[in-house]
C-alpha cells in the first residue's frame, strides 16, 4: 500500500500556481462588479437638475424685431416712478424711448435687462431712456425695486395696476414685451419676449429714430 503524502513527509499537496492566480483574479472581479453596481445605482437615483441656458442663448434682437404697419401712439395708461409721481410715455416725449414690460418672477424678464442696463449706459448724455415699468404687485414693489437697483443706471418704474400688456395696441402677448418709442412718440417697433439688448442691431435702430428728430 502506498503511503500517504503526510506519512511519507511530504507535506500537504499544493495547489497549482496557475489555478491560484485565476482564483484571485476571479475574486477581484466579483468585488470590481460590485462596486461600479453601486456606483450605477447611486447615481440613478440623484435628482436631475435643470441646467441653467449660457448667456449666449439670449435671442438676438433683428431676429425679434417687428415694426408696426401703421403709426402707432403710446398707451396714456398710468405708472409710476421710483418717487411714486405719476407719469405716462407721453411725458418723455422728445426722447427715444425703450419701455420695457417685465416682473421678478419673469425669468427671461430677468436674463435681459442686463442687457437693457447696458444699452442705456452706451447712451449716457443722450435723450434715449429705457424705461422697464414693472408689473409686479404691490406687495413685490420692493423686491422689484432691488432687483433694478442691481442693473444700473436703469431706474425703477412701477404699474401698481398691471395694465400695461393690456393697454398696448396691439396687446402684448406676456412679459417680457419691449417698444421703442420715436422722439415724436410714435412707436418705431417692438419685441415680443427675451432679447440680447446690447447688440449694434438694437444701436443701429436707436440711432434711426435719434436722427429722425
Amino acid at each position: 500500500m502506498s503511503e500517504s503524502p503526510e506519512a511519507s513527509g511530504q507535506g500537504p499537496a499544493k495547489p497549482k500556481k496557475g489555478f491560484l492566480t485565476w482564483a484571485l483574479w476571479g475574486v477581484a472581479l466579483v468585488g470590481v462588479a460590485a462596486v461600479l453596481y453601486i456606483i450605477g445605482q447611486a447615481s440613478s437615483n440623484q435628482p436631475q437638475v435643470a441646467s441653467t441656458p449660457p448667456a449666449a442663448s439670449v435671442p438676438k434682437f433683428s431676429a425679434k424685431f417687428v415694426k408696426p404697419a401703421e403709426p402707432r401712439t403710446p398707451p396714456d395708461h398710468v405708472f409710476y416712478d421710483a418717487k411714486g409721481k405719476a407719469m405716462t410715455i407721453a411725458d418723455l416725449k422728445g426722447k427715444v424711448v425703450v419701455m420695457n414690460i417685465w416682473a421678478t418672477w419673469c425669468a427671461p424678464c430677468q436674463a435681459e435687462m442686463p442687457t437693457l442696463a447696458k444699452l442705456q449706459a452706451h447712451y449716457k448724455g443722450q435723450p434715449v431712456e429705457v424705461v422697464a415699468v414693472s408689473i409686479d404687485s404691490v406687495d413685490d414693489a420692493a423686491k422689484a425695486t432691488l432687483f433694478i437697483a442691481k442693473n444700473e443706471p436703469l431706474k425703477f418704474y412701477h404699474d401698481r395696476e398691471m395694465k400695461m400688456p393690456f393697454v398696448l395696441k396691439p396687446v402684448a402677448p406676456g412679459a417680457p414685451t419691449t417698444v421703442i418709442y420715436g422722439k415724436d412718440g410714435m412707436e418705431v417697433g417692438r419685441v415680443a419676449g427675451e432679447a440680447d439688448w446690447s447688440g449694434a442691431d438694437v444701436r443701429a435702430v436707436i440711432d434711426q429714430a435719434l436722427a429722425a428728430g
